[in-house]
């Protein structure tokens, strides 16, 4: 590589060892196979630099693919050594040269400033971003005069936008902060001009507090790793901030990037790849779309990021499997390697763990705990008790979702969006986000006086976290608790999850306990998304002949009550067949409860929300416990006609007692009698003692949790 290439990811030994890979069938071998593939179809392509069309259109798509090419051309130049690489990159950023300034800024369709290319900056700074590093890795080939051309008609006009037009913007602490400052950076750094550099990494002020990426690494990212805006945006930041990262190291090592805040940054990977279900797709914590996964570009950059600069980590060949690629890069060298040296690799069973939120890591948490069984079939349960998540926060504050089988069971509906799809508002948030996708029903949780929590206000939601009571993340007994106060004026909610490991189920037995207190009488909506067939309950309910809506405000206007009956008198139950699993939720109840079948779909005109069903266990009451048990059983192919165990071994789930000091429930079932009990204590620790008596009968116990099984 000549002395002057500028690549600004990429050295000479780098280059070299990635050409060493060329042919190879190991991890970078392979991905270099699939890029080149790749790039040389889209170079069969006439080059289109289009000028503006709808948000989600033509223009916006073609526009990603073309900053996607140009960097993924330019290293393939210096991998290859093939010239028609430069010429591509090179003939497309003259052509935005040639047309950027005359293009004028698209018109706001959203509080996201537009720019030229597209309907908002977050965007354009992808673009620049991507368009920066590939021009770095040719800039050497091209003639003086054509990168005078490019600098002063495309980057330098970009860069004025993005950090003075735009200030605001480039110094928020989001995730579109960390997009700007990382575009801005690996501008400066192609050019040569690299007080662009000191301004992306300390901020227009220069101070490291009010913006830029320090300040980002500060704020948006707890000690546990853990990202404000929950996984979905996190694996979306998670791409600019390992690419500046790198370029940080590269360009001012002083900095120490790599340990900065505790090595918040290897923190942050280990804690995104947390939360992933087995299967690799994340959670839906805050806005989510349902699919997105591990195998995500932000995501491949990362574990490769991790691999170079931290220490080895077993799992992370596990995850590196599942993607099956790697970052084309020194980084991706490292991982390769590493990877090959194994004698055999894995698909990781990853520890339970509960991760901190906040800048200083006192402002809840998120927990999310793992069981396998003898099969290998890995049962997750997840709960949110941390921060409201900002403007993509949903108000959701001890929601869980539970995964086994391969598949989501206890859902979350994701947000309400239909992603570049321009004829559905031009692919962006929609009008049923903030009416349903975000509200307390749409969540596996309480809704109190068929409301929402906070109000639906965000200020006042990111005023407020959940509080932590406990977490167990080893054993045959796995559990979490958590306090939301006075989410409801007035109303106080605890909420403990139990997986519990037994001997006679195949799969984990999971214990919801959801403990309401208030000094006055409220509605007490105990709301469950599932998918699936109902296979039979114990209600007697009434299908409605005529729809109507369950109410008209918080969610409720798009649920259809499609069927409802008091509850059982002890314990109602409810089955499901979903894929080959089939599902028994069993909730301690009376006859003066309601049992609602409802399913989403009313006041949705533009049929812009899915068909999803939800039960909902309404309640009048001060104090009230939802006891709930949720069995996997059975196994159901319909290829081979085959049903096994369609009906579960748990028939019933009693309340001993509940109060502020602990609760305790009795699980009855085919040959497993239960006693759980739960401390209540806000200020119990491991060591805690609890004596209760419930009905005259005395219960003792030590710690958090305790579980008694009885002869039978």
């Amino acid at each position: 590589m000549p002395a002057n290439v500028n690549a600004v990811l990429m050295d000479q030994q780098e280059i070299t060892a990635i050409q060493e890979e060329l042919g190879k069938q190991s991890l970078m071998g392979l991905s270099l196979e699939a890029l080149i593939h790749d790039t040389d179809n889209y170079l069969t392509q006439p080059i289109d630099v289009p000028g503006h069309s709808p948000a989600g259109g033509y223009a916006h798509n073609k526009h990603q693919q073309n900053y996607k090419y140009i960097d993924q051309a330019g290293r393939l130049f210096l991998i290859t050594g093939d010239e028609k690489y430069a010429q591509f990159a090179a003939d497309l950023l003259t052509q935005y040269a040639d047309k950027y300034l005359a293009l004028g800024f698209q018109e706001q369709r959203n509080t996201n400033p537009p720019g030229r290319l597209f309907h908002q900056m977050l965007n354009e700074h992808v673009w620049l971003l991507y368009a920066s590093l590939g021009y770095s890795c040719i800039s050497h080939w091209l003639t003086e005069a054509q990168r005078a051309h490019i600098i002063s008609r495309l980057f330098e006009p970009m860069l004025e936008v993005a950090t003075v037009k735009y200030h605001f913007d480039f110094d928020r602490i989001h995730n579109h902060g960390v997009w700007a400052v990382a575009a801005t950076a690996a501008c400066g750094a192609a050019i040569g001009q690299e007080k662009y550099i000191d301004l992306a990494l300390h901020g227009l002020a220069g101070d490291d507090i009010q913006g830029g990426f320090l300040a980002q690494l500060s704020n948006l990212f707890a000690p546990s790793g853990y990202y404000i805006e929950g996984p979905y945006y996190h694996r979306y930041a998670i791409r600019p901030l390992c690419l500046l990262a790198e370029l940080t190291q590269r360009f001012r090592p002083e900095l120490d990037i790599f340990n900065f805040k505790g090595q918040v940054i290897g923190k942050t990977i280990q804690s995104l790849l947390s939360t992933a279900y087995p299967n690799g797709v994340f959670p839906s914590l805050n806005d989510a779309s349902k699919s997105m996964d591990i195998k995500d570009e932000g995501v491949v950059i990362a574990v490769s990021l991790y691999a170079k600069h931290y220490p080895e980590d077993t799992n992370l060949f596990g995850i590196a499997k599942i993607q099956q690629q790697i970052w084309i890069s020194g980084c991706g060298v490292a991982l390769s390697q590493a990877y090959q040296a194994q004698d055999s690799v894995e698909v990781p069973c990853l520890p339970s763990v509960e991760l901190s939120e906040g800048p200083d890591g006192d402002k809840g948490a998120q927990g999310f705990i793992r069981m396998q069984n003898a099969k290998g079939d890995i049962s997750q349960l997840v709960m949110n008790y941390g921060q409201h998540g900002m403007g993509h926060g949903h108000f959701d504050t001890l929601g869980m979702t539970y995964f086994n089988n391969n598949q989501e069971v206890l859902r979350d509906y994701g947000f309400g969006r239909w992603v570049n799809i321009e004829p559905k508002f031009g692919g962006r948030y929609l009008d049923e986000n903030k009416s349903y996708a975000r509200q307390t029903i749409a969540h596996n949780l309480v809704s109190v006086d068929a409301s929402c929590q906070n109000n639906f206000d965000v200020d006042t939601a990111d005023s407020k976290h959940g509080t932590p009571h406990f977490f167990i993340g080893s054993g045959k007994t796995q559990a979490m608790s958590a306090y939301a106060v006075d989410f409801y004026p007035g109303v106080d909610q605890q909420r403990s999850l139990i997986l519990i490991e037994h001997e006679q189920l195949e799969k984990p037995l999971l214990i919801d306990l959801f403990r309401l207190i208030s000094e006055e009488a409220h509605q007490y909506d105990y709301s469950l998304q599932y998918q699936g067939q109902i296979i039979r309950t114990n209600v007697e309910h009434k299908q409605h002949a005529i729809l109507n809506p369950m109410g008209d405000d918080a969610g409720y206007q798009h649920l259809w009550n499609e069927s409802e009956g008091a509850a059982a008198k002890d314990t109602s139950l409810v089955s499901w067949l979903q894929g080959s699993s089939y599902y028994t939720w069993l909730s301690a109840s009376s006859s003066d409860d309601t049992l609602f079948f409802t399913r989403t779909g009313a006041n949705d005109p533009s049929f812009n929300l899915r068909s999803e069903t939800s039960l909902i266990l309404r309640r009048e009451a001060k104090n009230a416990l939802f006891a709930n048990v949720i069995e996997t059983h059975g196994y159901f192919n319909e290829a081979i006609e085959a049903s096994l165990d369609a009906r579960g071994k748990i028939y019933s789930i009693d309340i001993v007692g509940f109060n502020d000091d602990a609760t305790v429930v009795d699980i009855i079932g085919e040959g497993i009698t239960l006693t759980v009990m739960v401390n209540n204590d806000r200020n119990a620790t491991a060591d805690s003692q609890t004596i209760i008596e419930f009905n005259n009968q005395t219960y003792s116990f030590q710690g958090f949790v305790a579980v008694e099984s009885k002869e039978v």
